[in-house]
């Protein structure tokens, strides 16, 4: 019997394999849940906030976690992952952050009834680790909502928030984007309520 019989004969053997076993890695989920600093909320306002869902800019769609190497090439990792996709992530926290700011009466999403003198429009642009950090980024819109004929542009921003890497592994990359999203996501509120505190231009 030649090399190539004696193969398929163990190959129909049962329990038999010509193929190495690879060990089963379970992917781990990870929620992207910012957590918004402790202290007394601005006083509530009267306005009411539409925040439409958020978009993910190029290569955001994904929900594996995003690394940059030292020499500035991305990899994803292959066993890890965001428990819900970035940007769906982002908005629901968001929300949540606004509502809790105090600067709104309510914050609605997209299908409300609920009449808005506000919309924000949101891009996510970056959610990463690298080495020593991680990082998140997006851009946002401020209108007035009075129709499409009598809107006006209250502000635009463009937000980056920054965290230490602190440990090693996907866990530790997790919670540090986790902790730049925050600080994303801080000074949006600030810069929202400084556009609500100046005048409104003019139609």
């Amino acid at each position: 019997m030649n090399r190539r019989a004696m193969l398929l004969a163990l190959g129909v053997l049962p329990g038999c394999s010509v193929l190495p076993e690879r060990p089963y890695v379970e992917t781990r989920h990870f929620p992207l849940e910012p957590r918004r600093p402790a202290g007394a909320p601005a006083a509530a306002g009267g306005r009411v906030l539409l925040l439409r869902a958020v978009r993910p800019g190029a290569g955001m769609d994904g929900r594996s976690l995003r690394s940059v190497r030292a020499d500035g090439t991305l990899a994803l990792a292959p066993y890890a992952e965001w428990a819900a996709p970035p940007a769906e992530a982002v908005e629901s926290a968001l929300r949540q952050w606004l509502q809790a700011s105090g600067l709104f009466s309510a914050v609605t999403a997209t299908g409300s009834r609920l009449p808005s003198d506000l919309v924000l429009e949101v891009e996510l642009t970056a959610l990463e680790s690298r080495p020593d950090r991680a990082v998140a980024a997006f851009s946002a819109l401020l209108v007035e909502d009075g129709g499409l004929v009598s809107s006006r542009l209250r502000g635009q921003f463009a937000l980056r928030g920054e965290a230490p890497m602190r440990g090693e592994g996907d866990a530790a990359a997790a919670a540090a984007m986790t902790a730049a999203l925050a600080a994303a996501f801080t000074a949006l509120e600030s810069d929202i309520a400084g556009a609500l505190r100046s005048p409104a231009p003019r139609r």
